[in-house]
């Protein structure tokens, strides 16, 4: 694995994938991954938080048949993607990897080597109108987490490098070693491709209204407790009417509706990526009992928690606007 890096790169896109790697190895990774950071000098980069990312190779003395190419994202990605001497790199490495990768804007730098057209492609939701502009000839779809087209991978922003590598590496070693990995990092095992960017958990008011986006961001991380809409208007210190017409403007929903809407994703995570039972699940998801977890999935998703388990891929809310009467 050689990991792309230039000045204000993102750190988490270069953390994600080597430390999801480091502890496939460490589970047994048959054969194990060899990972390198390189850039143009070899003498380290500068991330955009400051910290500064030693050694690694120069991205020209890297020869040789490489498994992944992963090119990632940050600030600095505005550069990298018109810097010639990168690009030139980037197409000579492409040339000899079985796949290419990037994370968040390093789409932005793919693009620029000419390596992502006529591809569907995505990257963080907050740049697809400018990839769009600027590469005309790409598909550009923010709707996944990442997305894979052919050899080439690209993936939304920061931690969906987690999302991305975990699939790369089931694809690789199969899902025991992936879910081992997922458990040794507590996340999720792992965000499925098709998993919106922008769900209930990351919905996304305008930036002006902090009051709802920081309800949102406790109701995600207080799923047991109390979060009724007098609780909620509580806590925000607004009236119940008041907190109701905010969520109307700014989510289109009622406070009760995206309480249950944030409970029922998380539940099916936890449906798809552990074992508990269905009614340890509604637990820890406030959902009380089975049965009402069985519910919340069939207004959410149309679909039983059994039928979750077995589907390939995360399903996607239904629209509430439509008629869903023959729901099963």
């Amino acid at each position: 694995m050689v990991i792309v890096a230039y000045d204000d790169a993102q750190i988490l896109d270069v953390a994600c994938p080597s430390g999801a790697l480091e502890s496939a190895n460490l589970y047994g990774a048959a054969p194990p991954y060899a990972i390198e950071l390189a850039s143009i000098s070899g003498r380290g980069s500068r991330s955009s938080s400051g910290i500064v990312l030693a050694g690694g190779r120069r991205l020209a003395a890297v020869t040789g048949q490489i498994d992944t190419l992963l090119v990632v994202g940050g600030p600095g990605s505005r550069t990298a993607m018109f810097d010639e001497r990168i690009l030139t790199q980037v197409r000579r490495l492409a040339s000899r990897s079985r796949r290419i990768a990037s994370v968040c804007t390093g789409t932005f730098v793919l693009a620029g080597a000419g390596l992502l057209d006529g591809r569907r492609v995505t990257t963080h939701w907050g740049y697809g109108n400018i990839l769009t502009k600027v590469f005309p000839s790409i598909a550009v779809d923010l709707a996944p987490l990442y997305i894979q087209d052919g050899n080439v991978y690209t993936s939304a922003g920061a931690t969906s490098a987690l999302d991305l590598t975990l699939a790369l590496i089931e694809d690789d070693h199969g899902p025991t070693l992936a879910r081992n990995v997922a458990r040794e990092l507590v996340t999720y095992l792992h965000r499925p491709a098709n998993q919106a960017q922008i769900s209930m958990f990351l919905s996304a008011p305008p930036p002006g209204d902090r009051l709802v986006r920081d309800l949102l961001g406790h109701i995600a991380a207080h799923l047991v407790e109390d979060l009724g809409t007098s609780a909620l208007a509580a806590r925000a210190g607004v009236s119940t009417r008041h907190l109701t017409r905010l969520f109307a403007t700014h989510l289109g929903t009622t406070p009760a509706r995206a309480v249950r809407a944030v409970r029922t994703e998380a539940a099916a995570h936890l449906a798809r990526s552990s074992e508990l039972s269905l009614a340890a699940i509604a637990r820890r998801c406030g959902l009380r009992s089975a049965e009402t977890l069985r519910q919340a999935f069939l207004d959410h998703y149309g679909v039983t928690g059994d039928r979750i388990r077995r589907m390939p891929d995360m399903p996607q809310p239904l629209d509430p606007r439509q008629d869903h009467s023959s729901r099963t």
